[in-house]
């Protein structure tokens, strides 16, 4: 009977959690690190959070946004971005950084853009996104990602008990918090499609957990004799070959976007490739081990085995009659 892809053995018996204090310390020390460069450094706010000029165009020709981005990029005014909007082809949304100075210097900004461009660019919409705009935008973006962790972790918590609640929270926050920080560390552009990858990454990384402690909590049941640690380990084997499946597929779909997708789509697709490495790490080595530390309870249900039938695992991780 076909039983679907499996890449790695059904004997596989990693000891994951006996490694756990080599990855615990290994993740202090990333967060550590994040913490300090956000602390030092700060995150580089793009336009959307800094403010800046907002031009929407129309070319006469289809639009070559590589070319446009160098002669704008060559007036010394900053990262100017250049998005193309629309299916025509020739409908282009520019992003210029704030410029030093008061409304004259963003004046002189949007006419030194103009200039370049030429009389062949019609400029259909222009606007200048205060700091104000960008403090909001700020704030709405951590609450939003925020209210996603807590309401992620409520589910858990429903869905399960407290103390796996506990560790998708840790784990989550943990996969944001070094998500940021390598956003400060290379200095890369946060902006508002930056927010929408972390939500993504928090999804991603509580979907990988549940899974695993859907494995957990089902073993609770069946393996009534054996070790915390040892159950952990088991859930683990036995989901493994999911979790390289759904990292690996996702992965290669994401490094498509970071590759071919553009400068534009480039930060975005950083974040969501580390995201993916990071939040398969905490799924494993974060969410996972907090359970021996939380006391995670036995099953009170009756053993869905009669007696004398009730299964053990063997050196594999696999049940036994």
């Amino acid at each position: 009977m076909f039983r679907g892809i499996r890449l790695v053995p059904d004997t596989t018996t990693i000891d994951f959690i006996g490694k756990r204090m080599i990855a615990m310390a290994l993740s202090g020390l990333l967060i550590l690190a994040c913490l300090v460069s956000l602390v030092t450094q700060g995150l580089n706010f793009g336009i959307d959070f800094a403010g800046g000029l907002l031009i929407e165009a129309r070319t006469e020709q289809q639009a070559d946004l590589s070319d446009m981005r160098q002669r704008l990029n060559a007036l010394g005014l900053g990262d100017v971005a250049i998005t193309g909007i629309g299916d025509t082809g020739r409908d282009v949304m520019i992003r210029v950084p704030k410029q030093p100075g008061e409304e004259e210097a963003q004046m002189a900004a949007l006419n030194a853009v103009k200039a370049e461009l030429g009389t062949g660019v019609e400029f259909r919409r222009t606007e200048v996104v205060g700091p104000k705009v960008g403090e909001e935008l700020v704030r709405d973006g951590a609450l939003a990602v925020g209210l996603a962790i807590l309401v992620i972790s409520a589910y858990i918590w429903i869905r399960f008990e407290w103390q796996f609640g506990v560790g998708a929270l840790v784990a989550t926050i943990h996969d944001v918090i070094a998500t940021l920080g390598i956003y400060s560390l290379f200095q890369i552009d946060f902006d508002l499609t930056t927010v929408a990858a972390l939500l993504t990454i928090a999804g991603y990384s509580i979907n990988d957990t549940v899974v695993n402690y859907d494995r957990v909590r089902e073993n609770l049941r069946r393996y009534k004799t054996t070790t915390l640690a040892d159950l952990i380990n088991i859930s683990l084997n036995q989901v493994l070959s999911r979790t390289i499946l759904t990292s690996g597929t996702t992965l290669v779909a994401v490094l498509a976007i970071l590759f071919f997708g553009g400068p534009v789509l480039r930060g975005f697709a950083i974040g969501l490739t580390w995201g993916i490495v990071i939040g398969t790490f905490s799924s494993i080595y974060v969410a996972m081990p907090l359970l021996l530390y939380t006391g995670v309870r036995r099953e009170s249900e009756e053993d869905p085995f009669t007696e004398g039938e009730q299964q053990q695992p063997d050196a594999g991780g696999k049940a036994k009659g």
